[in-house]
């Protein structure tokens, strides 16, 4: 391997764990500033500010992307469903349940994503795969127990989030058409382009009745952080990252989004970390491993 190509595999290596702490870290970001916004305009502001850069992102590095007139509406569909859906439930969920328990349920979108290539015959099942998604699905369930009395935690709010990882799982999958005529970093862009002006829509009512000088600095400064830092910069890294390293070794730093989510709701919130926990992030994560294994 040439001394440049190495140099670009390490430098796409340390762009992955930034991004990886960066989206973990966004749990209790985003969990912070519900306490002073409401969950829709905190996401109408975070993929606002993140398409904004990830255009001027793909402007600058690939000024030759277009959509073709049949490309819109799929585009805009994707949106829709991984960043409208996704995060509107994602966010609502981390609002009302804790950062550990998101960053454990969340772990599982790429279950829901395998689960439909088996519906739709993309992917072929194995037994390790069969295996792996049952120890997942196991593993939720121990993590939902504790939504039933855990200080923090709701199973309603476990359950929104769950709704995001499926969500994601889903947009993961119908975006391999378009990545087949598209860069990774386009497929990242346009969708999200597309599902900001989405949530927008639904934040609008709120607006005229909503104090914003009741905001401090501190909020502010949170969802500045998930536009740009776990928005723009790690959807922007992701996809470099599948594209130079390949989709599987990218998953790797799954786990690490995981314990940087769980581990933020400790330090920031005082969050337990109880034996349903540690057995059903442990399942989780060892499902999620058997159900990618090639």
């Amino acid at each position: 391997m040439a001394e440049t190509e190495k140099r670009s595999f390490a430098l796409t290596e340390v762009m992955l764990v930034f991004a990886a702490v960066f989206w973990g870290g966004n749990y209790a970001v985003t969990k912070y500033a519900a306490e002073f916004l409401p969950p829709i305009m905190i996401v109408t502001l975070r993929f606002a500010g993140g398409a904004l850069l990830l255009l001027l992102v793909l402007r600058v590095f690939e000024p030759e992307s277009r959509l073709r007139r049949g490309e819109i509406l799929p585009m805009a569909a994707l949106g829709c469903l991984g960043m409208a859906a996704a995060q509107t439930a994602f966010t609502f969920g981390v609002s009302m349940t804790s950062a550990t328990n998101t960053g454990l349920v969340f772990a599982t979108a790429p279950i829901w994503g395998l689960l439909v290539g088996f519906a739709l015959g993309w992917e072929r099942p194995t037994w390790t795969g069969i295996l792996g998604i049952a120890l997942s699905i196991s593993g939720i369930a121990a993590v939902f127990y504790d939504g039933f009395g855990d200080e923090g935690a709701s199973l309603s709010g476990d359950l929104l989030v769950l709704v995001a990882a499926v969500a994601v799982g889903l947009y993961t999958v119908f975006s391999l058409p378009m990545l087949e005529r598209h860069t990774p970093l386009a497929v990242a862009t346009y969708p999200t382009a597309f599902g900001a002006p989405f949530v927008a829509i639904f934040a609008l009512p709120q607006i005229p009745s909503f104090d914003f000088a009741d905001v401090g600095a501190g909020a502010w400064v949170a969802v500045a952080y998930s536009a740009v830092l776990a928005t723009a910069f790690t959807f922007a890294a992701w996809q470099v990252g599948i594209r130079r390293i390949g989709a599987n070794r990218v998953l790797v730093y799954q786990y690490l989004i995981t314990l940087t989510g769980v581990a933020s709701g400790i330090i920031f919130f005082g969050e337990s970390l109880g034996w349903n926990k540690i057995i059903g992030g442990f399942v989780i994560l060892v499902g999620i491993y058997l159900a990618r294994r090639r």
